[in-house]
């Protein structure tokens, strides 16, 4: 039976749960509760797993618990251990050139700044599957980068992303079972919609 892994970027430590670099955790975290899968920290690869079993495949859901400049090493250990290609690996992560509650799927390109990204990059090449979380615009505009990622979400919109929550996981298990392509053409067309209706 195949082995997929789908990761999620954050920074361990309760001072960074509900900032927007974590959205990666977040979403992985709603879509094991729905599933009733249980975290369990593999201290040897740095990384908290969860296993589901699928009756085609399992799959390996990770949050890498160094931190997200590092994010690629325990993923490129846990990949190495499972023998997963990686084509099949999913990693999760915040990106603020996409609005908050919105998200988009691709295969390829550049890190765009994101460190985690980056750091996943450099470990396992290219083409992973990247589930783009939105957590734009980044307002003031003048604020740095760094600054807004690490920040916290203000109450709107916690309460807008609680609202998309459900949405954002089933995005994240359509790519799963429909792979990048099927899911990409739905998602990505589905969220330029909205954009345009607001």
């Amino acid at each position: 039976m195949s082995i997929a892994l789908v990761a999620g970027l954050g920074n361990p430590g309760r001072e960074y749960e509900s900032t927007r670099h974590n959205l990666g955790w977040i979403v992985l975290d709603a879509l094991a509760r729905q599933r009733s899968l249980a975290w369990k920290r593999e201290t040897r690869f740095q990384v908290e797993t969860a296993r589901w079993e699928l009756p085609e495949r399992t799959l390996i859901l990770a949050k890498p618990q160094s931190f997200m400049n590092d994010s690629g090493r325990p993923l490129r250990q846990l990949a190495s251990f499972y023998k997963v290609p990686t084509t099949s690996i999913i990693i999760a992560y915040d990106d603020i050139a996409i609005d908050l509650g919105l998200v988009k799927i691709s295969v390829s390109g550049s890190a765009g700044g994101h460190n985690g990204v980056a750091s996943a990059l450099e470990h396992l090449a290219d083409g992973f599957s990247r589930y783009r979380l939105g957590v734009g615009p980044k307002l003031p505009p003048q604020m740095d980068i760094k600054d807004f990622v690490l920040g916290s979400f203000t109450l709107d919109q916690r309460h807008l992303l609680n609202q998309k929550l459900d949405r954002l996981v089933a995005g994240l298990e359509l790519l799963i079972s429909e792979g990048p392509d099927r899911a990409m053409n739905q998602l990505n067309r589905r969220d330029k919609h909205e954009t345009d209706q607001t």
